[in-house]
């Protein structure tokens, strides 16, 4: 009996065909343990062409025997994972087990109240055809929970963050030019470096976000406007801000340190920092 021998297994009334190893790839399966020797748990039953008869379901099994094949969980969009799920834990595939309900518990929680992440955004990204630019692009990310998603170095320019919760995200270096971030959370989000050219943040929470070396600065003379907003203990060191509007905005515990403040508007604001 050789690990090369081709074994056909009639499932549910589909006919796969499988190597011994490769089902013997998880020793302690019961798919290894039916067919691992003569003493083996061998199903009771053969069809007219001699494939060994199980009676499961076909389109949940066959990712299963992928799996065992490749060691890569691959799930066809159209597949509920709890249907492969029950297949695993029912042929005892105890390395997928863990994977499977992660996915399950992901997919249980309501759509609204999951955070996107990078590649959520990188997905509507691609699929825009407005992609980025000045002004609005009519990509809207509008309410939606971004919290601790990373978004560095991506070029969202131009999309309707309003109210959106960016709390703690990661947008190093990120070109948020001309968005809209109106009443959005971005507490304590990572912000070094960041474009902001001619952005949108009325009375947004900005509170203890780090905005070193940002760029606030548009030449075509769109001024940035961050009127009402909250900047309690944020880090704007070293940010060129010429020309922004921080009107009514509460600047309390800032760091403002060399930053370019040229031209900016900062009447009513509420502070007690460190502007030079």
């Amino acid at each position: 009996m050789s690990e090369n021998d081709w074994i056909s297994l009639n499932v549910g009334g589909q006919k796969f065909a499988t190597c011994r190893s490769t089902l013997n790839r998880e020793p302690s399966c019961m798919l290894a343990r039916m067919f691992a020797n003569p003493k083996s748990l061998k199903p009771g039953s053969t069809d007219s062409s001699g494939a060994f008869l199980i009676d499961r379901s076909p389109k949940y099994f066959e990712p299963i025997l992928n799996y065992l094949r490749t060691g890569n969980l691959i799930i066809d969009p159209n597949l509920n994972p709890e249907g492969i799920l029950e297949e695993a834990r029912y042929f005892g595939i105890e390395s997928l087990i863990p994977r499977l309900e992660q996915i399950v518990a992901q997919n249980s929680i309501p759509r609204d109240d999951r955070s996107l992440t990078r590649r959520d955004v990188i997905d509507a990204l691609m699929s825009s055809s407005s992609g980025s630019g000045r002004g609005d692009t009519g990509l809207r990310f509008q309410g939606v929970n971004l919290e601790s998603a990373d978004l560095s170095r991506l070029d969202l320019r131009g999309i309707n963050f309003k109210y959106a919760n960016l709390s703690r995200a990661r947008l190093t270096g990120a070109n948020l030019s001309w968005c809209q971030l109106e009443r959005a959370d971005l507490s304590y989000a990572l912000m070094e470096g960041a474009q902001m050219l001619g952005v949108k943040m009325l009375c947004a929470n900005l509170e203890g976000v780090n905005l070193t070396n940002a760029n606030f600065e548009d030449p075509a003379g769109t001024s940035a406007n961050l009127e009402g907003a909250n900047l309690r203990g944020a880090n704007l060191e070293n940010s060129t801000m010429a020309g922004i509007n921080l009107r009514v905005a509460t600047l309390k515990n800032v760091n403002m340190q060399n930053c370019d403040l040229r031209m900016a508007v900062l009447a009513g604001t509420l502070s007690r920092g460190t502007f030079f």
